[in-house]
């Protein structure tokens, strides 16, 4: 299994996915074509013409999943997957719908390589329940791949102790889902990855990228009841 999750698609100032050219490369090495899905956004002909665009630099061709005829024997086909960000709950919706949870789960411990970004990354956790988005549809339920076994937020933000807003941090909003759920949950700040092979019975996960907010001490925090911590490089004990 290879997983490479993004906490976002763009930095500031920066290209789509261009901040991950180098990690991206490595993850579709001997790749020459990828199943996109599009869901999390509106207008799925035009996501997909940017996924294209952004592929083609990698020398690798984009199908966007909505345009197969059997969606389902896109993905058990397909070399790659990429899921793209936006909003979680009308992805996870889309892919309930169309009975494709359970495919994409088999297919990604198959052998087809799964990349994604933000919303996509996200579905790759256990269920959305740690998503940054605003439930704009009902998606049916909460539970997602799990192809982690642990939460993800991504775009994770720090607090600005000058700030004078009065509302809840996301560390507070994570804080109160330990206290409906275990953890534990892995912050992403924008800017970096999560990134697992596995093969057999070996595992290999590492938090990767570089955080791009000015205050941010590195590129991950680790949330569970009992701590909060830094956390980077080798994670694959969070795979127990």
């Amino acid at each position: 299994m290879r997983l490479l999750l993004l906490s976002n698609s763009t930095n500031h100032g920066q290209d789509y996915l261009s901040h991950a050219r180098g990690v991206i490369g490595d993850h579709l090495d001997g790749v020459d074509s990828l199943i996109f899905v599009p869901y999390a956004m509106h207008d799925h002909d035009a996501y997909t013409e940017k996924a294209r665009d952004a592929f083609a630099g990698w020398g690798v061709s984009v199908t966007g999943l909505h345009t197969a005829g059997d969606p389902a024997a896109a993905i058990q086909t397909a070399q790659a997957v990429f899921v793209g960000g936006g909003n979680t709950f009308r992805l996870v919706r889309r892919l309930r719908q169309d009975n494709l949870l359970m495919v994409i789960k088999d297919a990604v411990r198959s052998g087809v390589r799964y990349l994604a970004a933000s919303a996509g990354s996200n579905i790759a956790a256990p269920t959305l329940s740690t998503t940054n988005d605003m439930p704009i549809v009902e998606p049916g339920g909460f539970g997602t791949l799990g192809l982690i076994p642990f939460q993800l937020n991504c775009h994770y933000l720090d607090a600005d102790p000058g700030s004078t807003h009065a509302g809840e941090t996301r560390e507070l909003r994570l804080q109160e889902y330990l206290e409906e759920n275990q953890g534990p949950v892995l912050a992403l700040r924008e800017g970096t990855y999560l990134r697992v092979i596995s093969d057999h019975d070996q595992l290999v996960a590492e938090i990767g990228g570089t955080a791009v907010a000015r205050r941010a001490p590195g590129p991950a925090r680790l949330f569970s009841r009992d701590a909060t911590r830094e956390i980077s490089g080798n994670v694959s004990s969070l795979f127990g």
